[in-house]
Order: C-alpha cells, then sequence, then structure tokens
C-alpha cells in the first residue's frame, strides 16, 4: 500500500517538477517537506483563530487543513523513497505493528488493472 501510494506520488510530483522547471536533488524532498509542514501549521492557525482567516469560510479551512495534510503524507512518502526508506520496516520497529495491505472489493481491484 505504503510504496503504491509512493509511486503514485512520484508520478505527480515529477510531472509538476519537470512542467515547472524543479530540480529535485536530495535536499530538494525535506526542504519541500518543511515547507508543507509550515503550510500545515498555517492552516491549522487559521482554523483555530490563532491566524487570519483572510476571508476562507470554516468549510475551505477545513478543507485547506485537509490539503496540507495530504500534502505531508506525499512529501514524507516522496521523502522515504527517494532515500530508500523502508518505511513498513520502520512503522514496524518504532509503532510495533505491521500496516496490513489495503482490502481490495470486485470494483476497486477493476479499476486498477484497467
Amino acid at each position: 500500500m505504503l510504496q503504491r501510494l509512493a509511486d503514485q506520488f512520484e508520478t505527480s510530483s515529477s510531472t509538476y517538477a519537470a512542467a515547472n522547471d524543479i530540480e529535485r536533488d536530495a535536499d530538494w524532498f525535506l526542504l519541500k517537506l518543511q515547507e508543507e509542514m509550515g503550510e500545515l501549521t498555517q492552516a491549522w492557525n487559521r482554523l483555530t483563530g490563532r491566524g487570519r482567516a483572510k476571508g476562507r469560510s470554516p468549510e475551505e479551512m477545513e478543507r485547506d487543513l485537509a490539503d496540507e495534510a495530504a500534502d505531508i503524507l506525499g512529501h514524507v512518502l516522496l521523502f522515504a523513497r527517494r532515500h530508500d526508506i523502508d518505511l513498513v520496516a520502520a512503522i514496524e520497529r518504532k509503532w510495533k505493528f505491521r500496516p496490513a495491505p489495503e482490502p481490495f472489493d470486485g470494483q476497486r481491484a477493476e479499476t486498477l488493472r484497467r
């Protein structure tokens, strides 16, 4: 599951980088993760009244928070992928469980085969 997600984020990220002439060197992955963490913090501060709402509705601020959390997930997976970090093994060591593979239903499996 994590590898598949990492591969999907890689496809999206590399396409974006190529279209915008961005060099994704080893440092870029960590720096981008830090940038996204700042954006998540900013979204949280807005949502919790610790930052200016800038005209955003509560629903928009909730969506912003979710979007930034998705960015963090993507950039953690990209960082791990770039640096050959086995996240499943690390999760087993640090969190004491093995991530379960995502269950597939017939419709989802059919979509993936296309």
